[in-house]
């Protein structure tokens, strides 16, 4: 182990350890309130140019196996704790957290005050760091972090977007398709084909829409709407992803094209790019909603979920047209916008993870409407 510093843009600056990858690393620092989950969210491209805070103070417990990851790689710029577990137990396991964070070359910090770190985050908002095992000159490092984007007006959708489509079958992954040979693949149990836009999708969305009995086709984020309806799709899903939703323009315009013509389904990023589609505007939150344990309330059936959450952004209901779009979720923390659906089109979108991957089941629900929007668009044809 080596000694590490975790270095913040307005000067504050922590102490710890490294494992055995050393280096240097900069990008947002967010806090993460999950006590489980760990691999899920070092995988979720949502986190891209993010160093994620642990809160829970013992982090590994349980290992890393290998199926609960949520795409190919691990996207994290940077991992904070408190202690690592050295000891994992579960019968799932094949290595330790500590292996998997060096195999994928992730410069890991511990013996951080996470609580401390946690606290400074929230009354002084979400802000660019520098994690270095090389380097601990404040100055030095100050300068460096001027040259880091900020996460505001920042693309990070191209950096996690599949290169090629492909359609996702469970026992097989990725399949990738062509206009030849490929359009017509179906799994047998599939009543919808979806149209997936790629921001950084989860597989475990993947897996449910399969589930529901839908093919998915997975399109890269700057796939052009004749691109899209060349599959002839049933209904169109936008991904979550990383990064400032108003800086995706190429998949704003495309999904704007898209209102009136499809059912459409969005999921975070997703929910918010639709936001902007349909003539909302977006924000930058304080610190964001990173954790498995957000309360929100469902308006159409009175219903409260305990919902997985991952975003720093957020749509602001008073953008929109209130005789277009209405309010169907809402956080019960902060009253920020949850959820929303078009009162003319088949449209809804939500800004939490209905498919959790890590988190509670409670709204899984919620991805029948996409369903029953599908179904009734093939009855009214």
């Amino acid at each position: 182990m080596k000694k590490a510093i975790l270095y913040l843009d307005d000067g504050t600056y922590f102490i710890g350890r490294s494992l055995s990858t050393v280096g240097e690393s900069a990008g947002e620092v967010i806090f993460n309130t999950s006590m489980t989950g760990y691999q899920e969210i070092l995988t979720d491209p949502s986190y891209a140019g993010q160093i994620v805070t642990m809160t829970y103070p013992l982090i590994g417990n349980y290992g890393i196996n290998d199926e609960d990851i949520e795409s190919d790689r691990v996207h994290v710029n940077g991992f904070v704790v408190k202690e690592f577990c050295r000891r994992h137990s579960n019968y799932r396991a094949t290595q330790s957290l500590i292996d998997y964070l060096d195999q994928n070359n992730i410069l890991a910090v511990e013996g951080i005050d996470t609580r401390a770190l946690t606290r400074h985050l929230r009354v002084q908002g979400t802000i660019k760091g520098v994690v270095s095992t090389e380097d601990f000159d404040v100055d030095a490092l100050a300068e460096k972090l001027k040259k880091v984007p900020d996460m505001e007006g920042s693309n990070w959708v191209n950096h996690v977007t599949t290169q090629e489509p492909y359609i996702w079958l469970s026992q097989k992954g990725k399949v990738s398709f062509s206009s030849e040979d490929g359009y017509a693949l179906r799994s047998n149990n599939a009543a919808y084909k979806v149209a997936a836009i790629d921001c950084g999708i989860k597989f475990n969305i993947l897996r449910i829409l399969e589930n529901l009995g839908c093919q998915v086709y997975v399109f890269p984020a700057d796939s052009s709407f004749d691109d899209i309806m060349s599959v002839h799709p049933d209904g169109l899903f936008v991904s979550n992803g990383p990064g400032d939703p108003a800086a995706v323009t190429p998949v704003i315009q495309t999904v704007k094209a898209f209102i009136g013509t499809l059912p459409i389904f969005g999921i975070c990023l997703g929910h918010q790019i639709l936001g902007l589609a349909l003539g909302g505007k977006t924000f930058k939150m304080k610190f964001g909603h990173h954790g498995a344990n957000h309360p929100v309330k469902d308006s159409l059936n009175q219903r409260i979920g305990i919902t997985s959450q991952n975003h720093g952004f957020c749509v602001d209901l008073k953008s929109f047209d209130p005789s277009d779009i209405e309010l169907i979720n809402i956080n019960l923390n902060d009253r920020t916008l949850e959820g929303i659906r078009h009162k003319k089109h088949p449209i809804i979108s939500f800004q939490h993870h209905p498919e959790a991957s890590p988190g509670p089941h409670d709204v899984q629900y919620l991805f029948h409407h996409f369903v029953t929007m599908m179904e009734q668009a093939k009855v009214s044809k």
